[in-house]
């Protein structure tokens, strides 16, 4: 219920007066609803079928005393004309009232979406690191389509409640004990369907635990899919889906079932309860004919409203679990903010001429302080406009030292300074924009090669595409691709080889124009030819840019001016490739002697 009070007072404060105005429509349509069935009263008069004259209604003397002033021939015919009027009425104002609702709830929700989205773009990476993405998907897809539907349900609930209101107010001016008499039983159906709330709040927090599920599986299943058809699995992963499909049924036909038995509980209930109403009405109230037939015809009409309020409740507590959801990955991604994103992007100028990259006593751990340090004390320094590189076995901390230097992550311990300057939350937005990254596993959006280059720079000329395309030597295959730069590459660039797609990603990275490229493996899936021409303009960029290569192989670093081993998180090595090379005891010789043994 926590969930649905904030979200509730986050639309009282975007919609504002609207929401007000749009309440007192309502007590307006309710109100004229009010008056037509008045008007049934005089209008049974003229025809014969009550005697209006005999009938303690309030105000019914005024009103009769109108209808008769009107001449006989035209007064059934006037009557009808106004019933009608106020209905035609009532219909026009409930459409506007219907719409402005509409344009409230959407409103709500095009803020909703646009600040979870915000909220997420601006979250720090470490957040990513303890939340699965198939949980913010899940949330951004089926938890907000459930918080539409509940906040529809609340702005619903609402309106029933005030033609509710209104119209028992109007029956208990008609008849105090009658309309009493059928409010307690009410009350008492209202206490005794308390069970079914339960149930519904129940199978709603099941929804949710299956929605994540679906929605993660189904997100691990087909980003391997490869895994999944080289190893002939797609069998036992549709005997998985079958299985969960049955469960999201499972769970449907529950909730539906609930419905309906609430459904049948209200109906059986309402034929005792008028049954019992007539006849307590007539034997022990003595009520006049027409009075209880007013009776009648409000509650006739107020009884599926109470049906109404008992379902829209049950699915309105079905769905407090999303409410509950968006609420907590707002209140992470509020802690873990690290930008402000309506700032302009220009206004986070990179720093001055950069002289070198200390790290001074760096220590990071993953998930907590109770794991293994991912990083422990690491001093080193690294040269600007020259080629550094970092190596080890996998594990050894050297992706988490990269990302210690963009400033993804805040070490445990120790700080990284540009040019003596320590990164921190000030800076480290300007610092980030001297960054372009390519990493082992590029990304590539379903769009075409231009647009997937000007994403870094979207006033870039033809001419700068196609350098930065010769640059990663990606030139030639994409000049011989159908449609040149306006090739659409598939998802995740699925139509391109995997070094096609390191090409590109390589050359979006240098069309961004870095003081600092850090290539992350980014030429793993390249042929010999295509590397060593990528390792030539790498050389030339020396005395331009910083450039730190993570490699794995160790002869595409050759050139670089700087080596730094990494093992189990620490610097153990570290000096030129010739130098580590000739410490024939060092870890760097036992790597280089296990790569040539292995070629």
């Amino acid at each position: 219920m926590k969930g649905l009070i904030f979200y509730m007072k986050r639309m009282h404060k975007l919609s504002g007066s609207k929401l007000y105005v749009n309440l007192i429509v309502m007590m307006l349509i309710s109100s004229i609803e009010g008056f037509t069935i008045y008007l049934l009263v005089p209008l049974l008069g003229i025809t014969g079928l009550v005697q209006t004259g005999s009938l303690s209604i309030p105000f019914l003397d005024v009103v009769t005393k109108v209808v008769n002033e009107i001449p006989e021939q035209s007064r059934l015919l006037a009557m009808i004309g106004v019933y009608v009027a106020l209905i035609i009425a009532q219909s026009v104002v409930q459409r506007g009232q219907a719409i402005q609702g509409s344009r409230i709830q959407q409103a709500f929700i095009r803020a909703i979406r646009l600040e979870t989205y915000r909220n997420l773009l601006q979250a720090d990476w470490s957040m990513y690191l303890r939340t699965r993405k198939s949980d913010i998907n899940h949330i951004l897809n089926f938890e907000l389509v459930r918080i539409i539907m509940g906040t529809n349900l609340v702005l619903k609930l609402a309106t029933t409640m005030i033609f509710m209101g209104i119209q028992i107010t109007f029956a208990l001016w008609l008849s105090f004990k009658l309309t009493l008499f059928v409010m307690l039983s009410g009350l008492l159906l209202a206490v005794f369907s308390r069970r079914f709330t339960r149930r519904a709040k129940q199978l709603g927090e099941e929804t949710t635990d299956l929605n994540k599920n679906y929605v993660a599986s189904i997100t691990d299943h087909f980003n391997g899919i490869k895994e999944i058809k080289t190893n002939m699995l797609e069998a036992q992963h549709y005997g998985w889906f079958k299985a969960l499909c049955m469960q999201l049924e499972t769970n449907m036909v529950r909730f539906v079932k609930l419905q309906s038995n609430t459904q049948q509980f209200y109906k059986i209930t309402s034929a005792i309860l008028i049954g019992f109403l007539i006849y307590f009405s007539f034997e022990v109230l003595h009520s006049q004919g027409g009075q209880l037939l007013l009776i009648v015809v409000i509650f006739s009409r107020l009884w599926p409203k109470f049906l109404m309020i008992q379902n829209s409740w049950e699915s309105l507590v079905s769905s407090l679990p999303a409410f509950t959801s968006l609420m907590n990955l707002h209140k992470e991604c509020v802690e873990a903010r690290e930008m402000n994103l309506l700032k302009q992007q220009s206004t986070y100028k990179p720093i001055g001429a950069l002289h070198g990259i200390e790290c001074r006593g760096l220590s990071y751990r993953y998930e907590g302080k109770q794991s293994e340090y991912a990083l422990k004390d690491i001093n080193v320094f690294i040269p600007a406009r020259g080629m550094t590189a970092i190596v080890g076995k996998s594990g050894a901390g050297k992706s988490t030292l990269i990302d210690s230097l963009i400033g993804l992550i805040q070490p445990e311990k120790g700080e990284v300074l540009f040019d003596g300057i320590p990164l921190s939350s000030r800076n480290l937005l300007a610092i980030r924009r001297m960054f372009s990254f390519v990493s082992q596993d590029p990304f590539l959006f379903h769009a075409s090669i231009r647009d997937n280059l000007r994403l870094v720079d979207p006033d870039a000329t033809e001419e700068q595409l196609w350098e930065a395309l010769s640059f990663s030597a990606a030139d030639e295959f994409v000049s011989k691709l159908p449609e040149g730069l306006d090739t659409v590459i598939g998802d995740r660039g699925i139509r391109l080889s995997g070094g096609e797609r390191q090409r590109i990603v390589l050359a979006r990275a240098i069309l961004r124009k870095p003081s600092i490229l850090v290539l992350d493996e980014a030429t793993s899936a390249l042929d010999n030819e295509n590397e060593a021409r990528i390792q030539a303009a790498l050389e030339r960029l020396k005395g331009k840019m910083t450039v730190i290569v993570i490699a794995h192989r160790l002869s595409t670093i050759r050139n670089a001016d700087q080596v730094i081993v990494l093992e189990q998180g620490q610097v153990v090595q570290e000096g030129s490739y010739m130098q580590l090379s000739m410490e024939l005891r060092g870890s760097f010789s036992k790597l280089l002697a296990y790569q040539q043994g292995a070629m």
